[in-house]
């Protein structure tokens, strides 16, 4: 069994990004810029925009900090990414998500134009994925393929297994599986036949938020499994996957912590440096 390592992976992608944010400020003059809105308190979304900013500083982004009020209106948020949107100086716009319940979550993202979308969410960004053209894709996703690249899995002609089916992870997962030659079959929380499904694939990515949903008996031997759970539970962090059981089986697999959640914010540094090179061909 190969343990996959999301850390050293990051880690790698982020020296590489380095080097790129310094070469595009030599050729352009200016620094790749990304934008980070953050709108009330809430103590998991404020730890990941610190993560964020951090791994702009590492890389060479410049990054430019909004936190605005719980009680922010809808206008004034949008007023501040109309703002953003203008600015020569930012290249990628992030809104944290969940917004406040009395924020539209759509619409505040639909504002974001595609090509200063770094989380890959826009219906544009979307749509290219799903016709395997090149746009901005979701980062975590793409962090997985990033992880299955990097360790040498083949996906042409694989049957993959995607359980979850969320715009975020799910979806893009499996059409970016697609675009690369896997016969792809999604399972959802209405699948009948889960563990029947889950014994066929080649490559199983686990991403509907279940903690252990699954099990050792549902994964067939010198399977790749990727864990992209994050399950808060009363022994602590666990991912979807049963690790330790499933371990036994798989050929490759991610841990959590560990595995694919490094891999998100080093994608969407890297997503941030593709759409400033975009802006500035």
């Amino acid at each position: 069994m190969t343990l996959i390592d999301g850390k050293a992976t990051a880690r790698a992608v982020r020296a590489e990004l380095k080097t790129e944010t310094e070469r595009f400020e030599r050729e352009t003059g200016k620094k790749v810029g990304l934008a980070v809105v953050l709108v009330g308190n809430d103590p998991a979304s404020q730890i990941y925009v610190k993560n964020k900013i951090k791994g702009c500083e590492e890389t060479g982004i410049r990054s430019f900090a909004h936190y605005l009020p719980e009680d922010t209106t809808q206008e004034e948020l949008l007023a501040l990414i109309e703002g953003l949107v203008a600015d020569e100086n930012v290249h990628g716009i992030l809104v944290q998500l969940p917004l406040p319940r009395h924020l539209d979550e759509g619409e505040v993202l639909k504002a974001i134009p595609p090509e200063k979308d770094v989380d890959g969410f826009h219906a544009e960004n979307i749509g290219l994925l799903a016709l395997g053209e090149n746009g901005t894709v979701a980062c975590t996703p793409l962090g997985v393929m990033e992880l299955l690249k990097r360790y040498r899995v083949e996906l042409s002609g694989k049957h993959a297994v995607v359980v979850g089916r969320s715009r975020i992870v799910g979806r893009p997962m499996a059409l970016l599986l697609l675009n690369a030659d896997a016969t792809v079959t999604v399972c959802h929380s209405r699948t009948s036949d889960l563990k029947e499904q889950c014994l066929r694939a080649d490559v199983l990515v686990a991403a509907v938020g279940k903690p252990r949903l699954i099990t050792e008996d549902m994964v067939k031997k010198g399977a790749v499994v990727i864990d992209v759970g994050m399950n808060r539970t009363s022994q602590g962090l666990c991912g979807d996957v049963d690790f330790e059981n499933v371990a036994k089986k798989a050929a490759y697999i991610t841990p959590v912590p560990g595995g694919v959640g490094p891999m998100t914010i080093a994608m969407l540094l890297k997503n941030t440096v593709a759409c400033a090179r975009r802006k500035c061909k």
